[in-house]
């Protein structure tokens, strides 16, 4: 099943793991808007998503960001960068005029998004950090 929690996704840091969980649950909803082949007006459904997953998102990359200055991690710069491009692509598609007309295709976009998101920044970079944390505990 898409959006499924996997036990390699586990960075173990309690409360970052809960995060990625909780926008996993994000992106599972979204999914499930998608499978459903039905014609029906989805668009309150995905705009809701869409704002709830801009917000956890901000709210999910604060902490982060804040927890690794913390630690001094030397590579929050770059972390930064990544999550600046996340909420601007988000953006991108939250303020685009055509979400009524395509609703198929921006649930699929939201779904590649967050897929993509997941396999590159979650399993690549994140787990980097968490290597990091590892070392000076």
């Amino acid at each position: 099943m898409a959006f499924e929690w996997k036990e390699r996704y586990n960075l173990n840091i309690g409360e970052i793991d809960k995060q990625h969980k909780k926008l996993m649950e994000i992106g599972k909803r979204a999914y499930e808007i998608a499978i459903i082949d039905d014609e029906y007006d989805r668009y309150d459904e995905i705009m809701t998503i869409l704002d709830e997953l801009l917000e956890y998102t901000k709210y999910h990359f604060e902490y982060e960001e804040n927890m690794l200055k913390q630690y001094k991690y030397e590579h929050v710069h770059a972390q930064e960068e990544e999550h600046e491009y996340y909420i601007y692509k988000i953006n991108q598609v939250s303020s685009r005029e055509d979400i009524d007309d395509n609703q198929r295709k921006i649930i699929l976009e939201i779904i590649d998004f967050l897929s993509q998101w997941i396999s590159s920044h979650i399993m690549l970079e994140d787990r980097k950090y968490a290597m990091f944390l590892k070392t000076i505990k």
